[in-house]
């Protein structure tokens, strides 16, 4: 334990900047890559890879959709550029520059000339700047979560670290909420031409108010007691994989189960209902919206959760309940009733949150102050490549090889049993010292 005296307890007034300001980033950036993932299957195809159709009908749509999931390759570089100079600059900063540059990024892609304007240029800014995307997605959540954790009493860890979690239903619900404004107000050609464009550019008064909300935090008063104590490492990345390489393995098995789990919510969910069960559109996605909701609900409740029970025990209440949901899921879908669906995806939601709304404190408390940055944001990173970047495509390809969406959940079934038994060797770090430089709890 460190020797350093306790943090002073934060002004009301400041916890609720630090938890507005990191709500702000990851909800933008949600919103942001659900916009991207929305846009994918409506109009990219035809605006930026309709001449691959000529030699191939439907390659523009499935070049389209892989775009979606470029991003998760570059994650882990940004979690590494993102955490290296995080745990050197502070968290703050970092946290500013990925905003902006993602931000950045997606303003771009809604003013971008298509293939019929500029040719193969078209695609190929179109992909750079999915990459960008994906670069600064992976040093913002790690920033997020610390800034949050860090400024958390002791006892309210959880709760405090729940709040950057829930930026993803949150951009889910305002993402598809823009979009079904904008098609309900445009007519279909107005769409395509130039409607699709408009969330894209609305990513600019997002940004404006997460850049203020976030200018207006401290730097976590933890960074400051390091830079007091010692000189920060000059090379924490390497001190992280020499010391730490155990916990990076750990953080990213007990997050696949979620990831994969949250991707089917996300992009498979709508496809199976509409394609395979034939159910409406608009339903599926209401449907989706309130699994979205309540999914929130209990990222927050499962946060509070942890800071009485512990994070582990949280963790695997919510890896026991989506592996025993898995079956009961499909059998509802599949009986093509909307609203069995509907309580289908509400009842996944809720190991959903039980097994996200902890991470943030679970991580955090697993690594030294000095590489927590790196290790926290370099773990989800490639966490999410191993659990959700593929799941849409796993799923879609054990759905057509057996047509049975019962393959699908033992699929989940299996990466859920992973993280619980990864989670179950983590011994549990509640309220640790995170001013400790020297040793984590794992």
């Amino acid at each position: 334990m460190s020797n350093a005296p306790p943090h002073p307890p934060s002004a009301p007034r400041e916890d609720r900047r630090v938890l507005a300001g990191a709500l702000a980033g990851t909800t933008i950036e949600w919103y942001d890559f659900f916009v991207y993932a929305q846009a994918a299957g409506l109009v990219f195809a035809p605006h930026f890879f309709g001449p691959v159709n000529e030699r191939a009908p439907g390659l523009a749509t499935l070049i389209s959709l892989a775009t979606i999931g470029i991003s998760f390759l570059f994650r882990p570089l940004g979690a590494v550029v993102a955490g290296r100079f995080g745990d050197r600059i502070g968290r703050k900063r970092m946290l500013v520059l990925t905003l902006l540059l993602m931000g950045a990024a997606t303003t771009l892609i809604g003013l971008l000339p298509t293939y019929g304007r500029i040719g193969l240029a078209a695609p190929v800014a179109l992909i750079l700047l999915r990459i960008l995307q994906g670069f600064s997605a992976g040093g913002e959540w790690g920033g997020a979560a610390l800034l949050s954790v860090e400024h958390a009493p002791r006892g309210r860890r959880g709760l405090y670290g729940a709040f950057p979690q829930i930026g993803v239903p949150v951009g889910l619900i305002l993402a598809t909420g823009v979009l079904w404004a904008v098609d309900a107000a445009t007519t279909e050609e107005q769409f395509l031409a130039w409607g699709w464009r408009v969330p894209f550019l609305m990513s600019v008064t997002l940004i404006v108010v997460g850049y203020l909300i976030r200018r207006a935090v401290e730097e976590s008063p933890v960074f400051r007691e390091l830079e007091e104590r010692t000189r920060t490492s000059s090379a924490p990345l390497r001190d992280l994989f020499r010391g730490e390489s155990r916990n990076v393995l750990l953080t990213a098995l007990v997050f696949i189960g979620n990831n994969a789990a949250g991707y089917l919510l996300i992009a498979y969910f709508i496809g199976y209902g509409t394609g395979v069960l034939g159910l409406p559109r608009s339903s599926v996605l209401l449907a989706t919206v309130a699994g979205a909701a309540s999914w929130l609900v209990f990222t927050l409740l499962a946060g509070a959760l942890s800071d009485r029970i512990g994070r582990v025990r949280t963790f695997q209440i919510g890896y026991a309940a989506m592996f025993a949901w898995m079956v009961p899921l499909f059998l509802l879908m599949d009986t093509r009733d909307i609203r069995l669906f509907t309580v289908a995806v509400l009842v996944m939601s809720i190991g959903l949150g039980l097994s996200y709304g902890p991470m943030s404190a679970l991580y955090a408390e697993m690594f030294p102050a000095s590489v927590r940055y790196s290790g926290v944001a370099i773990g989800y990173a490639l966490g999410a490549v191993l659990g959700g970047a593929f799941a849409p495509t796993i799923a879609e390809a054990l759905m057509q090889s057996t047509g049975s969406g019962l393959s699908v959940g033992a699929y989940i079934m299996v990466l859920c049993a992973v993280s619980g038994v990864a989670v179950s060797v983590v011994k549990e770090p509640k309220d640790t010292d995170l001013g400790d430089t020297r040793r984590p709890i794992a």
